[in-house]
C-alpha cells in the first residue's frame, strides 16, 4: 500500500503541496490528474525520492520495487529485445551466475529461482510487449541505435512493462504512441498485475483501465474511487452540494448581522446581539468551489470554397523511387472531419505531406481549390518553436502590421494570457507551447486543418476545448490522432491507411479497437474439408453460451467494482485491521483471476458463434 501523509512541498516559493494525503491499496490502478503545471510529476518524484519533502511522509512496503519510464533509451547497438530483457535485474545476474557458479548447492538455488520468476519465457513475453508497442519480429533484433527517439521511448516503455515493478508510475505514457499502441497500453495495463499510477489526459484510458481517480487540486490530494467519467459525476454532484452550503451559510450570516447592525445598540436587545455576535466568529466559512478559467481555442473562420477542395485520381507518393501510397483516389470537402487510421509506419504523414502540399505526387492527378489555404499541425513543430522569444513575437513575426492589442487578443483566445504572452518559449508548460502551435496554425484562416497528435501535452479541460473548437469549425479537418475520446467526438469518416494505400474504413471506432485488439491472437489451423454448417439448434445453443458468457463477465466486473470500493475505504487499514484487509485483497485477487478466464471463455464462445454463423 501506498500512504501519502500530510505532504508539504514547495517549488522556487510556490506551494505545490500543503498537508496532501491519499492511500493507494495495494494492486489498485489509479489515473493521477490535475491541471497542467499542479504538480503531478513532482508527485512521481516525491514517491521514487528523487526530491526531499519540506513536511509529511510517503511511506511503501518493505522492498517494494518503483519503476517508471526513463527518459529514452540510449542509442546504443544493443538490440530492442536484449534491451528489454536486461530491464529484469534479477533475471540478469541469476543468468550470468548460473554460467560461472560451481557449487552444486548454489546451482541448485539459482535454477530454482529462476523456474519461480519464469526466466525461460521470459524472450516470448518481452516480444510480446514489443510487439504490441508496435516493434514487428526483425525490428527487435536491431540495435537501439536505428531507431528515432519517439521510438526508443517506446522501447523505454517496454523495459519497465517487462520487469513489472510493485509500483508502476507512467507520465503519460501515451504521448509518444499511435492510436494501434495507446490501445494496446490499455488492455495491458487492465491486465497488470501490481500497483500502477497514472498521469493521462486521455479519457478513453482513464475509463477503460483504472479503478481509482487521484485528483491533484488546491494543492490537495482527493481520492475518488472508480474511472474518470464516475469521478466527474461525483465531483460535479460534490461542488453543488458545497455552492448550495455557501450560498445557505451566506444567506444565514447577512441575517445574523443584519440583527446585530438593528438591535447592537440598544439595550434590551444587548445579549441577543453579543450572541450572535459570537455566533458569527465561531462560524466556520464554507467558500463555494472556485471555477478555473475556461479553457477554450477560437479558430478564425475560412469562406466558403466550391467543393471539392482537394481531390485525388490514381496518384502515387513516396520518396525518391520509393512508393509509399498508391492509387489514391481521394476527395475532400470543406465540411469533411476525416480520422487516419493505421499503424505508424503504413503512411499517415506521408499522406498528410501529400495533401498539405509538402511532397508532390510522383504519378497519378491531384487537383485543389485556388484560394484553398492549409494549416498544419505536428509535434515537430511545437519542438521547432523559438525557445528565446516570447509567444508576442512570434505573432509579430508572422502578423507584422497587426497592433498588439489584436495579436495579445488571438493569444488570449487560446489560452496564452497577459503573463504567457511575454514570456519567453523555453520557460512555457508544454500544454502551452502547443496551445501556441495551435495558434499559428490556424492563424491564416485555413479552410483545411491537418492535426497529428494535436492533444499531446494538452489537459482534459483544453482536450474538450478543443472538441468545441472544431465542432464549430467550418473547415475541413483531418486528425492523426491516439485520443479515442477526440476522434469519436470529432471524426465522422474513418480512412484506413495500410498495405501502401488509403481506402474508406466501413466499421466505426470500437469495431476498429476490437480488430486492433485480437489481431495479436494465432489465427486457426486451416482445415481440409469444409466443416457442415450447423444446425440452426447448434447455433441457438451457441448464443445462449455467449450470452451466459457476456453475464458471468458482467456479474464478476460488479463484484470487482465493489471489492475495489471496500479496498479503497482508508478505515480497512487502520491498527487492528490487517487481517480484515488481507482477506479483502484474496477476495478481490480471487475475482480477479476468475474475471480473466471468465473473459477467455466468453471470447472463446463469441469465436465459435462467428464461425457458425458465417
Amino acid at each position: 500500500m501506498l500512504r501519502i501523509t500530510d505532504i508539504t512541498y514547495a517549488v522556487e516559493g510556490r506551494p505545490l503541496f500543503e498537508n496532501a494525503s491519499a492511500t493507494i491499496p495495494t494492486g489498485h490502478k489509479v489515473g493521477l490528474i490535475g491541471r497542467n503545471g499542479a504538480g503531478k510529476t513532482t508527485l512521481f518524484r516525491l514517491i521514487r525520492g528523487e526530491l526531499h519533502l519540506e513536511g509529511g511522509s510517503i511511506t511503501l512496503p518493505a522492498r517494494a520495487r518503483i519503476g517508471g519510464v526513463a527518459q529514452e533509451v540510449p542509442g546504443n547497438e544493443v538490440s530492442l529485445l536484449d534491451t528489454v530483457l536486461a530491464a529484469d535485474t534479477e533475471r540478469a545476474d541469476l543468468l550470468a551466475e548460473a554460467d560461472t557458479a560451481t557449487d552444486p548447492a548454489r546451482i541448485a538455488e539459482v535454477q530454482t529461482r529462476l523456474a519461480d520468476i519464469d526466466a525461460w519465457s521470459a524472450e516470448g513475453r518481452a516480444s510480446a510487449i514489443l510487439r504490441g508497442l508496435g516493434f514487428e519480429a526483425e525490428e527487435q533484433l536491431m540495435p537501439c541505435s536505428a531507431f528515432s527517439g519517439g521510438w526508443r521511448m517506446r522501447v523505454a516503455l517496454a523495459s519497465v512493462l517487462f520487469a513489472q515493478p510493485d509500483l508502476l508510475l507512467l507520465d503519460e505514457p501515451t504521448n509518444y504512441l499511435d492510436l494501434e499502441g495507446a490501445l494496446w497500453l490499455e488492455s495491458y495495463l487492465m491486465r497488470y498485475p501490481h500497483t500502477v499510477i497514472i498521469i493521462s489526459h486521455d479519457r478513453e484510458l482513464l475509463n477503460r483501465a483504472v479503478g481509482g481517480i487521484l485528483h491533484l487540486e488546491n494543492r490537495g490530494l482527493t481520492y475518488y474511487s472508480g474511472n474518470y467519467d464516475q469521478f466527474a459525476r461525483q465531483r460535479a454532484a460534490n461542488r453543488a452540494v458545497q455552492a448550495a452550503a455557501a450560498k445557505k451559510q451566506e444567506a444565514r450570516r447577512a441575517h445574523l448581522e443584519s440583527f446585530v447592525n438593528r438591535f447592537k445598540a440598544k439595550a434590551s436587545k444587548a445579549k441577543q446581539a453579543q450572541s450572535r455576535i459570537k455566533m458569527l466568529e465561531k462560524m466556520e466559512t464554507i467558500r463555494a468551489p472556485e471555477d478555473a478559467a475556461r479553457t477554450v481555442f477560437s479558430f478564425p473562420e475560412p469562406e466558403e470554397l466550391s467543393p471539392p477542395i482537394i481531390a485525388t485520381e490514381g496518384v502515387q507518393v513516396g520518396y525518391g523511387d520509393t512508393v509509399v501510397l498508391r492509387n489514391l483516389n481521394l476527395r475532400i470537402d470543406q465540411d469533411d472531419r476525416i480520422a487516419l487510421l493505421g499503424k505508424n509506419g503504413q503512411g499517415k504523414s506521408t499522406l498528410a505531406k501529400l495533401l498539405s502540399d509538402r511532397l508532390a505526387p510522383m504519378a497519378g492527378k491531384m487537383t485543389s481549390s485556388n484560394k484553398l489555404r492549409i494549416g498544419f499541425f505536428a509535434q515537430h513543430q511545437v519542438e521547432e518553436l523559438r525557445i528565446d522569444e516570447t509567444p508576442l513575437q512570434h505573432l509579430l513575426r508572422e502578423r507584422p502590421a497587426e497592433g498588439q492589442a489584436k495579436l495579445r487578443a488571438r493569444l488570449a483566445g487560446f489560452g496564452l494570457g497577459a503573463d504567457q504572452a511575454d514570456t519567453e518559449v523555453g520557460r512555457l508548460s508544454g500544454g502551452q507551447k502547443a496551445r501556441l502551435s495551435l495558434l499559428l496554425a490556424t492563424l491564416p484562416a485555413p479552410h483545411l486543418l491537418i492535426l497529428d497528435e494535436p492533444t499531446n501535452h494538452l489537459d482534459i479541460e483544453s482536450r474538450e476545448a478543443l472538441v468545441e473548437a472544431l465542432t464549430a469549425y467550418s473547415g475541413a479537418v483531418i486528425l492523426v490522432s491516439h485520443d479515442m475520446h477526440l476522434l469519436s467526438l470529432v471524426a465522422d469518416r474513418l480512412w484506413l491507411v495500410s498495405d501502401g494505400t488509403v481506402k474508406p474504413y466501413d466499421g466505426d471506432l470500437p469495431s476498429y479497437r476490437t480488430l486492433l485488439l485480437s489481431r495479436d491472437k494465432p489465427a486457426p489451423k486451416p482445415e481440409a474439408p469444409k466443416p457442415k454448417r450447423p444446425s440452426r439448434d447448434a447455433i441457438l445453443a451457441l448464443r445462449a453460451e455467449a450470452r451466459k458468457g457476456e453475464d458471468r463477465v458482467k456479474k464478476l466486473n460488479d463484484m470487482r467494482d465493489k471489492l475495489a470500493k471496500k479496498l479503497a475505504d482508508p478505515a480497512l487499514y487502520e491498527d487492528g485491521k490487517k487481517g480484515e484487509a488481507e482477506v479483502w485483497q484474496r477476495k478481490y485477487a480471487e475475482v480477479m483471476d476468475g474475471l480473466d478466464r471468465a473473459e477467455a471463455l466468453w471470447m472463446s464462445a463469441l469465436e465459435k458463434l462467428e464461425q457458425a454463423e458465417a
